[in-house]
């Protein structure tokens, strides 16, 4: 009964400080990060990403419930497993709130594993594994991004991370002419600013690709307790892109990120 009271009253705050969001495991503010959860960790995730602006060419803003599992009981070779419900509440006719579940999973290694001293971290994995797929519609929520990742930290600078991933050309392009946007870079800063708090945490990510998932984040989170933290954040989708006159830039206008994690 506990937990069930704590996972409505993580609910009520995301809704009040309120959406695009993605189907993550483990991540940064947007994109995955090189940690993966340990043997029977959970962690629920509660995300509301709402658009700054509401226009037409915004997109939709969505709300996100997620949980991820570590299901390995390995001390150096962990591997989550994680479902995601996505909604955008039916806004602008979203023909994927009909189809809202997306499944995801990661195989990573920690820092310094299996005894080798100054090895990167490493993780390979999948996300944005969706359900629905019609080509003759030119329309489908399979982006079954696959990705890879490697990590280090560094002293007083924090973690460094980069990798790349590919995607379903179909999925990632949802309808539009454009090609080539199914794969891309990804890279992260994050550190623990220890200096202020131990509790307060940074980070900026980037994913490339022209696609609905390509954005700059920076964003910040606080730990609350060992079990609960609030992380709040900017994603600014596409910086990089030139769109021609008229056209909406892929993934839409920026947006706000509210995301409420709670661990078991």
């Amino acid at each position: 009964m506990k937990r069930v009271k704590i996972v409505a009253a993580a609910a009520a705050i995301v809704a009040v400080a309120c959406g695009a969001a993605m189907a993550t495991p483990t991540g940064q503010i947007w994109i995955p990060s090189p940690d993966a959860k340990g043997f029977k960790d959970v962690t629920v995730n509660l995300t509301y990403n709402g658009r700054f602006s509401q226009k037409a060419d915004a997109n939709a803003s969505y709300f996100d419930a997620g949980v991820v599992v570590g299901v390995l009981p390995f001390e150096n070779l962990k591997l989550e497993i994680g479902v995601d419900y996505l909604t955008s509440n039916l806004q602008n006719d979203n023909f994927g709130d009909s189809h809202p579940i997306y499944f995801n999973a990661k195989l990573a290694t920690s820092e310094d594993a299996f005894g080798i001293k100054g090895m990167p971290a490493f993780a390979v994995g999948a996300f944005n594994l969706g359900t629905y797929d019609k080509p003759e519609l030119a329309r489908s929520t399979r982006q079954n991004i696959i990705y890879g990742l490697a990590g280090k930290t560094f002293p007083v600078i924090g973690r460094l991370s980069a990798g790349g991933y590919y995607g379903s050309e179909r999925a990632l392009a949802n309808g539009t002419n454009l090609k080539n946007m199914n794969s891309g870079v990804m890279a992260s800063w994050d550190r623990t600013i220890s200096e202020v708090s131990d509790k307060l945490w940074m980070g900026v990510d980037y994913m490339s690709g022209n696609n609905a998932n390509g954005a700059l984040s920076v964003g910040g989170s606080w730990a609350f307790t060992k079990n609960i933290s609030l992380l709040m954040g900017v994603i600014t989708y596409n910086p990089f892109y030139k769109p021609s006159q008229g056209e909406a830039i892929p993934g839409g206008k920026p947006a706000y990120t509210t995301q409420l994690y709670i661990n078991f």
